[in-house]
């Protein structure tokens, strides 16, 4: 049989998660939090299951949780959407992103990805027959030259996506990334995916740059969200995409036979959830504390801190250590010294080595002065 995703792999995730597993390691390969999730929010799941909602949702969501959404967006970035056809509930982000680049990539089509990058944007172009162009960014500030990537617009591109803040890197568009943006693809025939599902985990004072706060590029623009990464639960998968009217009916043309529809009782717990906006602004902090603990307990080790300003990741230079590929010391990290990682070269298609390795801190304290300890004796 042939292979739709010949040069496609095992995810990096799932490699090292099992290898932290086979050698009992400390796992800040995966990210996913180790404390718990709201109890309020899980006693609010809990009743709407009491209260009968257990059935299909509408194919679109439940209108209370668009409904919320809708004004939170408003709040957040002055942004007017309508909740009923701009807004879509999705079982988690990742299949947001293959719905959306499954609407919009044929045959030949090229999507414009930025490296590093999240491993299921490429094999989602790919299997909807279309061609992923790489710009390679590079450590430790991840610049990107708008020029080169305007050279690279072609007749055949119908995407770009980008991914704000970045994992694996840690850096946030600024608003001139996105006035370039929106500046390189003005009249042009594309779109653009702006994967924003760390929106409220950014550092250092620094506001997020939605596209849904820029009028012109949201014109062509699909953003989408994660509830997991917000709420702490991951296992749920639970997010939702934005986007205009004319982009949105055709997102819900795949979505309707992918997924149709997703968790109802989950769906109107998060609605409700949703009216307090603490739950969400106050992440910032939440998550920043845990970075600088982590920072802050390896500064006097042989590692090296790349500056992250988003997402619950810290890359870390191993280069005064070895020189060993990220995959191999990855490995040895995992089985000799009893820590899990992920290395950076997992996330470019040609494997480009920079001696970085991603650990995710979202952690108890317990466990990141484990992990401290361990990379200290390295």
């Amino acid at each position: 049989m042939k292979s739709k995703l010949p040069q496609t792999e095992t995810s990096i995730f799932a490699v090292m998660s099992r290898l932290a597993n086979q050698y009992k390691a400390i796992n800040l390969s995966q990210g996913f939090p180790d404390f718990k999730v709201s109890g309020e929010l899980i006693e609010l799941i809990h009743q709407k299951m009491l209260a009968g909602y257990n059935q299909y949702a509408p194919m679109p969501g439940v209108l209370e949780l668009r409904e919320a959404i809708a004004q939170k967006i408003e709040k957040l970035y002055h942004k007017k959407i309508n909740p009923n056809d701009e807004i879509t509930i999705t079982a988690g982000a990742t299949q947001a992103l293959f719905t959306a680049i499954s609407a919009f990539i044929g045959k030949d089509d090229e999507a414009i990805i930025f490296e590093p990058a999240y491993d299921s944007y490429g094999p989602a172009v790919t299997l909807n027959g279309g061609k992923p162009v790489y710009v390679s960014l590079e450590s430790p500030d991840f610049k990107i030259d708008w020029n080169l990537v305007k050279n690279k617009i072609n007749d055949n591109t119908r995407l770009i996506i980008i991914n704000t803040p970045n994992n694996p890197g840690g850096f946030v568009f600024d608003e001139n990334d996105m006035k370039m943006l929106a500046e390189i693809t003005r009249n042009k025939d594309l779109v653009v995916i702006s994967d924003e599902v760390y929106e409220h985990i950014i550092f250092d004072g620094l506001k997020h740059e939605s596209a849904l706060k820029y009028d012109e590029l949201y014109q062509k623009t699909v953003a989408v969200y994660s509830f997991g990464k917000t709420f702490h639960a991951t296992g749920w998968k639970m997010g939702y995409a934005v986007a205009p009217p004319h982009l949105t009916k055709e997102f819900r043309k795949v979505h309707q036979f992918n997924v149709f529809c997703v968790n109802t009782p989950i769906q109107y717990a998060l609605a409700a959830y949703l009216q307090d906006e603490n739950n969400y602004l106050n992440l910032p902090n939440f998550y920043q504390e845990k970075r600088d603990y982590f920072i802050r307990g390896i500064q006097n080790s042989r590692f090296k801190s790349i500056p992250t300003h988003g997402t619950y990741f810290q890359l870390l230079d191993y280069s005064a250590i070895a020189d060993l590929s990220e995959f191999e010391f990855a490995q040895w990290l995992t089985a000799e010294k009893g820590i899990a990682s992920i290395p950076v070269s997992s996330f470019y298609h040609d494997k480009k080595n920079q001696n970085i390795l991603r650990f995710a801190f979202p952690k108890e304290k317990e466990t990141l002065d484990k992990a401290i300890n361990l990379l200290k004796t390295i």
